[in-house]
């Protein structure tokens, strides 16, 4: 009875997170409550779940510790789940780790009027070509910076260059799928494709070498289509009156561009530290942080300013989105006490038996996440599919790749669909039937393309 009540759990967990803003409770809440819910049934129902559906990993801990056969079954079932409950934690915290710091980076910059720099180097009024810049402007930003965090940053320099709001909401749209688009292609790029790097499943230059292009096709398609929607030469109406406060206004423009650089050098050079020494993505980041709390304590230290202190590190940390960690928390915690209960050991069978090769899982499971969090998707899949050591599911193999590209760009389609959506939604006031009229039909377009170009080429 509990071990299918699990799955149900799991499936109403989810349909709440995607209707967050309906049923109005933060979807934070919702993946917390709901993973330990969760461990909660695995914990009471534990030993009869094992007995009717086994465990390899119960098994393959009973063979290497003789200590361990000797006690009696109760305590090798609440020893092993409590294991299990400290490595799935342990696990989640490096992710968890790394999106800390890197959102931390990101706000240190942002609150110093580092991201001004580039709005000032924006001279164009030709609405199209504006379109053009925006649009590769986020989709590179995006490999560096998260797609989460990019369109925070596009939206704030959108809102700083275009009056008028009927129009930037062309512009706010596409940069939901050049940011999707721009973060399939890079590990750092979206939380699921972080998932799979950190997880073992993909390598960063693999990822960039095969997936940047069919990432390209994916954003070009939909701006080629509103580009032509746009009268060829129509202007838009540039705000270049910025709101900066006083005292960041003081702040040395050469600092400014210093600290821009060294966080998008500190995130650039992740992928790298992990590839050539084998550093954790988590302290590559935490390394890029402490170069620049370094800075700027030097800079603002004896600075007594209220306002010049806001400007330090510790309190920047006030000012993080606690609530999207602790979502990430909540649902990697989810999935791992599925995967421990094995509910995804029967999913992954169920799906060899009814669909017919791995690349069209991840076609299937990248539509899904237009309406489903692909965090929770990828994660799931994850569990249910171990690395292999041949075949599609090795790692950097055909499904896991293909997969990266799915899952992320698939989230455009609609726009609840990703993080990056429902928060330009929430910020430029975008109505769903406004994003499935005009942009769903291309979004779809360039999707398939994008999948298409993938399969004809790997």
């Amino acid at each position: 009875m509990i071990f299918t009540l699990m799955p149900l759990i799991f499936l109403l967990g989810i349909i709440a997170i995607a209707f967050e803003d309906i049923i109005r409770i933060n979807k934070a809440a919702i993946a917390i409550g709901m993973s330990i819910v969760l461990w909660l049934l695995v914990l009471v129902d534990g030993i009869q779940i094992f007995n009717e559906h086994g465990s390899v990993a119960l098994e393959a801990m009973i063979k290497s510790f003789p200590g361990f056969s000797d006690m009696s079954v109760t305590q090798q079932v609440y020893s092993f789940l409590e294991y299990s409950i400290t490595e799935s934690l342990g696990d989640v915290s490096a992710t968890l780790f790394f999106v800390l710091g890197s959102m931390t980076i990101i706000e240190l910059i942002d609150s110093h009027g580092g991201f001004d720099v580039i709005v000032s180097s924006i001279k164009t009024r030709n609405e199209r070509k504006l379109l053009w810049i925006i649009s590769f402007l986020t989709f590179l930003l995006s490999a560096v910076l998260g797609n989460l965090a990019t369109v925070i940053v596009i939206v704030a320099i959108l809102r700083k260059l275009i009056a008028n709001h009927e129009d930037r909401l062309v512009f706010a749209s596409m940069t939901i799928i050049a940011a999707n688009a721009g973060g399939a292609w890079s590990p750092i790029g979206d939380v699921t494709t972080l998932l799979l790097w950190t997880g073992g499943n993909i390598t960063a230059l693999h990822q960039m070498a095969q997936i940047i292009l069919p990432s390209l096709v994916m954003m070009i398609i939909p701006l080629v289509f509103i580009t032509f929607s746009l009268p060829k030469n129509s202007k838009v109406k540039l705000s270049r009156e910025l709101k900066i406060d006083p005292y960041i206004a003081k702040i040395d423009p050469r600092f400014k561009r210093m600290l821009l650089w060294t966080g998008i050098a500190s995130l650039a050079s992740v992928p790298l530290l992990q590839s050539f020494f084998g550093l954790p993505p988590f302290m590559g980041v935490l390394l890029g942080l402490a170069i620049m709390w370094v800075m700027t304590d030097r800079m603002w230290f004896e600075r007594r300013n209220p306002a010049i202190q806001e400007l330090r590190v510790q309190r920047v940390f006030s000012r993080i989105d606690v609530p999207t960690v602790l979502f990430f928390l909540g649902i990697l915690m989810s999935v791992s006490a599925l995967k421990t209960a094995g509910q995804l050991d029967v999913m992954s069978k169920f799906l060899d038996k009814t669909v017919p090769t791995p690349e069209t899982i991840s076609i299937i499971l990248g539509l899904t996440s237009s309406f489903l969090d692909n965090v929770a998707l990828v994660a799931g899949t994850m569990g249910m599919y171990p690395i292999a050591q041949a075949g599609a599911f090795v790692a950097d193999g055909s499904f896991w790749t293909f997969l990266a590209y799915c899952a992320v760009t698939g989230g455009s389609i609609l726009i609840i669909g990703s993080a990056s959506g429902v928060t330009v939604m929430g910020l430029e006031k975008i109505s769903f039937g406004y994003y499935l009229k005009k942009f769903t039909p291309i979004a779809l377009l360039g999707y398939f393309a994008g999948a298409g170009l993938y399969l004809l080429l790997f």
